[in-house]
């Protein structure tokens, strides 16, 4: 291939209509009232896209920006709120509720499984004082997918706000955030969605606008204020300039998604195979249950240096693949097939530069890992 094919869990590959849309010429979206319109239906095709009648706002800022918004907005001081964390991404939400004055308590689980359904049941009998809980979909540095359609009504009937991270979940598995009771939906442009980077959405329900109005001090920041945002199409004002170009490539990004009758089953369909190749072949899946569809993540065989793998296969394939970071920062690589990169094309070039790079290090393989997956797809 004569350019990078970009295979990490993103950013993804961008499509060319995305990429053209981008550099339509723009207008001065705070005082042209034709972009609040546009801006208005680009949130009500991301509703359409998350199964939700919620409000839907874009702001300004990759998918962190959304999860520190969610907890900046949601938590006072003493605020006692609930870390769901099976992963690197799902312990970092403790963070932003310490820094705006919350006091996170940690529901932690083996992080090579999904979080245990039965077990949270068990620790809320004991404790539900809650204002809101946070969880991650998909925690993309092991790859483990969590049940957030059976954990999101479990905080509910505890009167427990719901916060979902679903940056790398949506589009690529099913998400249903009204059916699942989810008060917060969080996600962000460069994943599933194969938008540049640089845009965080979220679905806010009414019992989260109510909360944020029900406060007894100010949120305390401009920028990762929700609450500014509510009224912003009555008042046509937004509370910063939008980046109009970034939000008009999201608009055909959703479009292409929209148009996509099958999407989660490209990406099962995708990840099924790859995992049975990667698994028939002789190597080894990092964590135990709670597969995702967007993201396969690989033990390095003992021995092995991950960076030279990474290398080898961008140096001599032109393919990049990661290693993760913090506790498993050398120990694993990760592969993401979502949004773009969730091909038969792709997938399978990416798992032929694999197994050469691996063999150049002197990795034996069982069968032919690009054989195996073209069987299983």
């Amino acid at each position: 291939m004569n350019k990078t094919l970009i295979m990490t869990p993103g950013p993804t590959s961008v499509r060319e209509n995305v990429r053209l849309a981008r550099a339509k010429e723009t207008t001065n979206p705070d005082i042209d009232e034709k972009f609040y319109e546009f801006y208005k239906e680009t949130c009500h095709k991301l509703g359409i896209f998350l199964n939700t009648n919620n409000e839907v706002r874009i702001l300004s800022g990759e998918g962190i920006l959304g999860l520190e918004a969610a907890c900046a907005s949601l938590t006072e001081r003493g605020d006692r709120v609930l870390i769901i964390e099976n992963g690197i991404f799902g312990e970092g939400f403790g963070d932003f509720v310490k820094i705006y004055g919350g006091e996170p308590f940690y529901f932690r689980n083996n992080r090579k499984r999904k979080v245990d359904i039965e077990e949270l049941k068990s620790f809320l009998e004991k404790d539900s004082n809650f204002k809101y809980a946070t969880i991650v979909h998909c925690d993309t540095p092991s790859g483990v997918l969590n049940d957030i359609d059976k954990i999101c009504p479990i905080l509910k009937e505890k009167g427990i706000l719901t916060v979902v991270d679903s940056v790398a979940g949506m589009g690529g598995e099913e998400l249903q955030v009204d059916n699942w009771k989810i008060d917060i939906a969080l996600g962000a442009s460069q994943k599933c969605l194969s938008a540049p980077p640089g845009l965080t959405f979220l679905s806010i329900s009414e019992d989260a606008f109510q909360s944020m109005e029900n406060r007894k001090n100010p949120i305390a920041s401009f920028y990762c204020n929700l609450l500014v945002w509510k009224d912003y199409y009555k008042n046509k004002w937004f509370p910063y300039t939008p980046p109009i170009s970034d939000i008009i490539g999201l608009d055909k990004a959703v479009d292409n998604l929209l148009n996509e009758k099958n999407i989660i089953e490209r990406h099962d369909k995708i990840a099924s195979a790859t995992r049975a190749a990667i698994v028939s072949a002789g190597l080894k899946i990092h964590i135990e249950e709670g597969y995702s569809n967007t993201v396969t993540v690989i033990d390095v065989p003992h021995g092995i240096n991950d960076k030279k793998i990474i290398k080898y296969m961008l140096d001599n394939y032109g393919v990049m693949i990661t290693g993760s970071f913090g506790y498993l920062e050398g120990r694993v690589l990760r592969i993401g097939h979502m949004g773009e990169n969730a091909t038969v094309e792709k997938v399978s070039y990416t798992l032929f530069a694999l197994q050469k790079a691996l063999e150049h290090y002197g990795y034996t393989f069982y069968k032919d890992i690009v054989s195996i997956f073209f069987e299983r797809i």
